[in-house]
This record gives C-alpha cells, sequence and structure tokens, in this order.
C-alpha cells in the first residue's frame, strides 16, 4: 500500500482490521507464552517426576532454549520484512507444534535439548518481538494499546495453560499431552492465522529505508545511553524473573502441594494481565521509567515475602503481588522505545531488545537451579534475584541525552 495516495487507516474505529490482528496475536500468544515462558515450569517438574534428572540439568536446557532463541530473535525485523507476518507466524507456530511432541517424547538429557532447539524457533516466532513487530504493521496512533491488549494472549497462556497442562497430564499423562496439544495448534491455531493475517496496511510506510539499514540502527543503539539503561535494566530483572517462575512450581510443591502450587502460578499470571490493562489504561500519563522501576522493586518485596514466608494464603498472596507487574514488564519496553525513539527504527529497536534481553534472562533458570542444587535450597539464589531487581530498579532511571531519536542518518 502507497501510504502516500491512500489516506491512514482509521485506528479507532472497531471496524478496523487491525484489531482482528490483535485477537489472533493475543491468540498466537497465548499458545506461545503457555509452552514456550511458563510451560518451561511445569517441564521443570515434570522430567525431574519421571526421570530423576537434577534441576540444573533440566533448567540449562531451559537456558539454551532461551540463549538460542535469542540468536533468532533479533532478526525478527528482518525475516517480517523479507517473507510478511502471515509466513513468519505460521512458521513459529509449526516449530512449537513440533517441539511439543519432541518435548514429551524425550527419553534423554540431549533428546531434551534438540526438543529446546525445536521450540526456541517457535518462540522466536510466536513471542515478544513478532507479536510486537506484527501490531506494529497495522497501529501507529494506538500502537501502545494494541500492543497491551495483544500481550494479554501471554497472561492467559499462563492463567489458562499451566492448569490445563497439569490437570491433563494427570489424566493423560505428560507424552499424550504434548501431542494433543501440538494438534490443537496445527488444527485451530494456524488455521486462523492463514485465514485473517492479510497484508499490513503500514508496511509501506517508509520501512525499506530503515530495514535496509537495520545493522546500523542496532550499531548506533549499542552506543546510546538511553537504550543500553532500557535494554539493561530490563535484562537484569527478567533474568530474575524468569528464574524465579521457572522454578516455582518446584519451589511451592513440597511446602503446599502441586495443586496449590500450579494455583499460585494461575494467579500470578491472571494478576500480569489485570495488571497489563489498568496499566495501559493510564500509563501515557505517567513517566513510563519510574513506573518501571516501581514494578521491579514490588516485585523484590514480594519474592522477600515468598523467601520468608510457610503459610500457604501469604504465599499464594506474594505470588499475586509479583504477578501483577509481569505483564507490564513486557509492554513497558515498547511503551518507552515508542516514546523516546524515532518511530522508523521501533521494529528493529524490540527485537534487539528482545534479543539482549533474552541472550541475559536465558541464564535464569539455569543458575537459579545451580545455586539451589549447590546451597540445598532456593534462598540464596531468590536473595540473588532480589538484589538484581534492585538493580534494575536503579538503572531504569539513567536516561541518558533527552529527546534521543535513532535514525537512518545517526
Amino acid at each position: 500500500m502507497d501510504a502516500t495516495t491512500h489516506p491512514p487507516p482509521d485506528e479507532t474505529s472497531l471496524r478496523y482490521e487491525g484489531w482482528r490482528i490483535v485477537a489472533v496475536c493475543f491468540l498466537v500468544a497465548t499458545f506461545g507464552w503457555g509452552l514456550g515462558f511458563y510451560g518451561q515450569s511445569v517441564y521443570l517438574a515434570e522430567l525431574r517426576r519421571i526421570h530423576g534428572w537434577p534441576a540444573s540439568l533440566i533448567s540449562a536446557g531451559t537456558t539454551f532454549f532461551y540463549l538460542f532463541g535469542a540468536l533468532i530473535v533479533v532478526f525478527v525485523a528482518e525475516a517480517m520484512r523479507a517473507f510478511g507476518p502471515r509466513k513468519c507466524l505460521i512458521a513459529g507456530l509449526l516449530a512449537m507444534a513440533c517441539a511439543a511432541v519432541a518435548l514429551g517424547q524425550v527419553r534423554a538429557l540431549w533428546q531434551l535439548y534438540l526438543a529446546d532447539a525445536l521450540l526456541a524457533f517457535g518462540w522466536a516466532g510466536t513471542s515478544l518481538a513478532m507479536i510486537t513487530n506484527t501490531v506494529s504493521l497495522w497501529f501507529e496512533q494506538r500502537r501502545g494499546m494494541a500492543i497491551s491488549l495483544a500481550l494479554n494472549g501471554a497472561s492467559f497462556g499462563g492463567i489458562a495453560g499451566v492448569p490445563l497442562l497439569v490437570l491433563a497430564i494427570g489424566h493423560l499423562g505428560f507424552a499424550m499431552t504434548m501431542t494433543a496439544v501440538a494438534l490443537l495448534i496445527v488444527g485451530l491455531v494456524i488455521p486462523v492465522v492463514a485465514f485473517s493475517v492479510g497484508r499490513p496496511p503500514l508496511q509501506g510506510a517508509g520501512p525499506k529505508m530503515v530495514l535496509a539499514s537495520a545493522q546500523q540502527i542496532r550499531k548506533d543503539a549499542l552506543r546510546d545511553i538511553a537504550f543500553l539503561s532500557i535494554a539493561i535494566a530490563f535484562a537484569l530483572v527478567l533474568f530474575a524473573q524468569v528464574g524465579f517462575i521457572v522454578h516455582l512450581i518446584a519451589f511451592l510443591d513440597p511446602m503446599i502441594g502441586r495443586a496449590p502450587a500450579a494455583l499460585a502460578l494461575s494467579l500470578l499470571t491472571i494478576m500480569a494481565m489485570a495488571g497489563r490493562v489498568l496499566f495501559s489504561a493510564v500509563i501515557d500519563r505517567f513517566d513510563q521509567r519510574l513506573a518501571s522501576a516501581l514494578s521491579f522493586a514490588s516485585q523484590a518485596l514480594a519474592l522477600a515475602i515468598i523467601i520468608n514466608s510457610r503459610s500457604e494464603a501469604l504465599l499464594i498472596g506474594a505470588c499475586v503481588v509479583f504477578g501483577f507487574s509481569i505483564g507490564n514488564l513486557i509492554t513497558l519496553p515498547s511503551l518507552i522505545v515508542q516514546r523516546e525513539f524515532d518511530a522508523s527504527s521501533f521494529g528493529v529497536l524490540i527485537s534487539l531488545i528482545t534479543a539482549i534481553t533474552q541472550v541475559t534472562y536465558a541464564f535464569g533458570p539455569g543458575v537459579v537451579g545451580a545455586l539451589r542444587d549447590l546451597s540445598g535450597s532456593y534462598t540464596l539464589p531468590f536473595y540473588g534475584c532480589i538484589a538484581l531487581q534492585l538493580i534494575a530498579a536503579t538503572l531504569i532511571m539513567v536516561r541518558g541525552r533527552p529527546q534521543r531519536r535513532l535514525t537512518v542518518s545517526d
């Protein structure tokens, strides 16, 4: 579409096709996060139960999954430009379905790592960078709200995904459950994407020159204080957050049982969705960096309560507090980048932030698992997570030069 000869779409109209794309991305995010992010906690607990493998070795597979995925996700913007959003989303979903089947058939640790490698392709094609870049092709004025609504699928993946996985595994077994999930992706989600995602109206609105210089934009960003303070702060806090969430069921299970532990994780993700919805309605009125710092600090406080409590009610309540900011932590980087940097570099910068944070938090589950095995409890690694969250809360307030813009001419 030639943006110079056609009027811009009315993004405020409920009939605008972009809102259909938001609904599709919500569905994709539900499976992407349900299997690729929140599902890791279930995989760790189930593989330990079935095979008796050490938590550190299973967690290392999760670290490999995130690390390998980060190498792929940095090129999401270029892949979107070359193949279009529909083909990229379908490819990610196919990889996710194949990985689900493979995880259910794991019999040795090397097979787990192969399954995690395949899952990394699915994660890159269904998670933050892909969803954000897809939505941004349909929205400009209402981009922040559209991204927030689409990413609620991430929270719903935890709300519905984890309890349903645990319930299905209890009745069908791990292998059959993962196969059933794969069939659901192939039979439901992929057809929805194939028939609903068409040509984006904003695809031709200037990105050719910008995406051709994506390498230069990344180079300039890595020398920019404002960008680095965003990327590093969110990398540290997501390292702590992912490490905690992946081990949450394993931590709570001995104290309150598997079902209450799954409930705690479900409530955590419900609050992630509620927090994002409430936050998206008022965020434009506030300092988004300050809001990020307060979110980081609230997680640190909740985690301190979790470490020092043995009360089921207090543990679940602290998980609720922790979860309130989870959804915002995957939305806030996009909102800060949109406010502080040139719109033409949005897709490249979001892909780069996603890659940087993923490389960092890839080590979260493995480090937490290793420290747990070495110390004999989760106290030491969880206090380490608190320290990282407080450091991130300070770092995010480093703004660099005001009104900093990364453009092609930088």
